[in-house]
C-alpha cells in the first residue's frame, strides 16, 4: 500500500485510541502538524499524553486539544504563550512533566535510537532531578533521564517523495526529525510531495523507513506566524520626518 493518503482523517484511521502517547513536532507554531492535530480533535480521542516542546498558542495547534480537554498529560519544556496550558496546569487539571529543552530533545533522540536511559549534568541538584537516579562519574554529578518513545508521531515537512523521504525547511525543522524516529508509527503532513528520485539523497533529513503515512497539504495551507518581528531600517541621511515615517 502506498504511503500517501487522501486526507488527515484517513491517514490517522486505525491509529488513534484513548490513553495513547503522541509526539507532536514543532516549536511554538513553527513546523507544527496543524492539520493532523485538527483531525485528532475531530476524532474525539481523549486521555492523551502528548510529547511536544510546548503547546503553541491558545487557538492553534495543540491548544485546540487543550480546549477540548483531550490531553491528560504534557511532556514539555515550556508553557510559553498558551494561557490555557498555564491555567489548566495551575488548576491541577493537567499533568505536566517539565524538561530542560536540550534534555527533552535528547530523550526523544535516545528513544528513537533504542537507548532506554542516559546520564546528564543538566538539572542535577534541582527540582528536575527529584525522584530520579543520580550518579557520579569522574568527580561530576549526573541525573539519569529515560528515553521517550510514543505510539504515534505527527510531524510537518516541507517536501517528501512517495517513499516518505523527508526534507524540512529552516526553523520548521526543530523537533520534527527526532520525533519521526521515536514512535511506532509516524504520520507526516507535507507541503510538497514529489516523485521518487527528485530529492537529492544528500538533502534528505528523515529517511522514508521512518515515515509510514503522509498527506499532501493544500496549496492555500496557512502557515501562521506567532510573533511577527520586522527589522527597522535607518532613515537615509538628511531625510525629513515624513520620509522616516
Amino acid at each position: 500500500m502506498g504511503k500517501i493518503y487522501g486526507d488527515a482523517k484517513a491517514a490517522l484511521a486505525g491509529l488513534l485510541r484513548d490513553g495513547m502517547t503522541i509526539m507532536s513536532g514543532g516549536f511554538g507554531i513553527s513546523g507544527i502538524p496543524s492539520v493532523l492535530i485538527e483531525a485528532i480533535r475531530e476524532s474525539g480521542v481523549k486521555d492523551l499524553t502528548v510529547i511536544s516542546n510546548n503547546a503553541g498558542i491558545d487557538d492553534a495547534g495543540l491548544g485546540l486539544l487543550l480546549h477540548t480537554r483531550q490531553i491528560r498529560k504534557m511532556i514539555s519544556s515550556y508553557v510559553g504563550e498558551n494561557a490555557t496550558f498555564a491555567k489548566q496546569y495551575l488548576a491541577g487539571e493537567l499533568e505536566i512533566e517539565f524538561n530542560p529543552q536540550g534534555t527533552l530533545a535528547e530523550r526523544i533522540r535516545a528513544g528513537g535510537a533504542g537507548i532506554p536511559a542516559f546520564f546528564t549534568k543538566t538539572g542535577y541538584g534541582t527540582a528536575v532531578a527529584e525522584g530520579k537516579e543520580t550518579r557520579e562519574f569522574d568527580g561530576e554529578h549526573y541525573v539519569m533521564e529515560r528515553g521517550l518513545f510514543a505510539d504515534l508521531a505527527i510531524i510537518h515537512a516541507y517536501m517528501a517523495d512517495h517513499e516518505g523521504n523527508v526534507v524540512y525547511r529552516k526553523t520548521a525543522r526543530n523537533f520534527n526529525p527526532v520525533m519521526a524516529t521515536a514512535a511506532k508509527v509516524t504520520v507526516a503532513q507535507v507541503e510538497h510531495i514529489v516523485r521518487n528520485g527528485e530529492i537529492d539523497a544528500d538533502h534528505i533529513h528523515t529517511p522514508g523507513i521512518f515515515v509510514k503515512r503522509m498527506i499532501a497539504l493544500p496549496p492555500d495551507f496557512e502557515k501562521r506566524i506567532e510573533q511577527r518581528t520586522i527589522r527597522k531600517h535607518p532613515a537615509p541621511a538628511g531625510a525629513g520626518v515624513e520620509s522616516q515615517a
